[in-house]
């Protein structure tokens, strides 16, 4: 039995259903999924692989090393730089109402590598990156005050294998230790009342070892450490098929991050999404199943079972460019697709405020919140066996009277399927299925 008390509050409901990347401008055919994205209430866009989608500026936008084109040029002057696709980029975003979380940095590189060559000079490197800020925090180069809180250094230098190659970073640990402590060190001085941290962990759970924690990890944790690094935010990534091992990997990551110092800092699972495995047919499956009902599912899953697990602060699909393999929520043609209705079903609860007490079933994940506008619970029956039978599931709950309104995700949006006693009812769930009641509807 599922049970809900609105008249216990545990806390506010948390920015769980940000994504990576924003909406798009309208292209050259006039479309554009800029009024699905603003509808959908998303908290924060993390700035990552940007550079991979035309819509947002291609080989001219955001990274360190796209803006600033010529490393031996001089960084203190305008003309240095090439702001004008991140500006058109940024203008997107901030005007449907979402956050910027920038990632400074470079995109993934599967095949020839240049961004994530180690910069010659890591101190040049640093103030580089001072100047992108100011560009749009302060208004240099004929810039931006915009309120871009976060700004995360590098992404997943600890993605390569044992003896493999690193798509994200071509330099070793150490160097990649002393890198960041540079960087990070001269961007909190420079910017004090900005949140920087990183670097954005690939694999917080061990890779290599049947347990513990990922050795490259730990190995530049130590280096932060005994160089003193303060932050205000530490990242990590995690992609899995079970809701279980989302749980596993945030009580990790907050206990690695403690062992370290960093216990104090904000946690941001800033990268995540459904993989089964990431060759051949696993593969394949993996992105039919992001792309589907199943998907949409397991988004939600994961966004309820982490809103309670207080040393999660926030989460960031993965990914939200339009037509891409992990992109749950548009399609090519800017059509929504499954997962967008779990993010912005999420964003409804977000937008409510304060989170009420809730218990799951086995493979029922919950998530409940009020506010001013109403009561609203979602509901979605997850696991990754896709033979599991339908589930009829009671419902009793406290604090809230009168009727509820009762909607399924079907092919295209909500559907209301019946209106109950708000009290007390029954769900019948086949599996996958993605529910939303709303209580006290104004």
């Amino acid at each position: 039995m599922i049970k809900i008390d609105f008249n216990e509050s545990v806390g506010k409901i948390k920015p769980m259903n940000g994504v990576n990347n924003g909406p798009t401008p309208p292209c050259v055919r006039g479309m554009s999924n800029f009024d699905l994205f603003k509808a959908a209430n998303i908290p924060f866009a993390r700035l990552h692989d940007s550079a991979f989608c035309t819509y947002y500026g291609w080989e001219f936008s955001v990274d360190v090393h796209r803006i600033f084109r010529n490393f031996d040029a001089d960084e203190t002057i305008p003309a240095s730089y090439d702001f004008e696709e991140t500006d058109k980029y940024l203008k997107t975003i901030t005007d449907s109402g979402t956050e910027v979380f920038y990632r400074l940095g470079t995109n993934i590189e599967h095949d020839k590598k240049c961004g994530t060559i180690p910069p010659k000079d890591f101190n040049k490197w640093a103030r580089i990156c001072e100047h992108i800020i100011a560009h749009y925090v302060e208004g240099w180069a004929s810039g931006f005050n915009y309120d871009i809180r976060y700004w995360e250094i590098w992404n997943e230098p600890d993605c390569g294998g044992p003896d493999g190659p690193n798509p994200c970073w071509q330099g070793t640990y150490p160097q990649f230790g002393e890198f960041f402590c540079i960087a990070a060190k001269h961007l909190k001085s420079r910017f004090p009342s900005l949140k920087i941290g990183g670097p954005a962990f690939a694999w917080i759970l061990a890779k290599y070892e049947p347990t513990g924690v990922n050795p490259p990890v730990e190995q530049i944790l130590s280096i932060m450490r005994d160089n003193g690094v303060k932050l205000d935010f530490m990242a990590y990534h995690c992609y899995h098929d079970t809701v279980e091992f989302f749980v596993e990997a945030a009580d990790t990551a907050a206990a690695i991050f403690d062992k370290y110092g960093y216990g104090d800092c904000e946690i941001f699972l800033d990268e995540w999404n459904y993989v089964k495995g990431w060759t051949g047919d696993e593969w394949i499956y993996s992105m039919k199943t992001i792309q589907g009902k199943k998907g949409a599912s397991f988004t939600a899953a994961v966004m309820f079972a982490l809103q309670r697990k207080s040393n999660v602060d926030g989460l960031m699909y993965y990914d939200a460019r339009p037509g891409t393999n992990m992109n749950g929520m548009f399609d090519q043609f800017f059509e929504p697709l499954p997962a967008y209705y779990a993010i912005s079903s999420f964003g409804e609860l977000l937008a409510l405020g304060d989170c009420a007490s809730s218990t799951d079933e086995k493979d029922i994940y919950v998530c409940a919140a009020k506010g001013e506008n109403g009561k609203e619970i979602l509901v979605t029956y997850y696991n990754d066996d896709d033979t599991s039978e339908p589930k009829s599931v009671d419902c009793g709950i406290k604090g809230a009277d009168g009727e509820a309104e009762v909607y399924y995700l079907g092919e295209s949006g909500f559907e209301l399927r019946e209106t109950v006693n708000a009290d007390k009812f029954t769900l019948k769930l086949n599996l996958f299925d993605l529910v939303k009641i709303k209580i006290n509807r104004i």
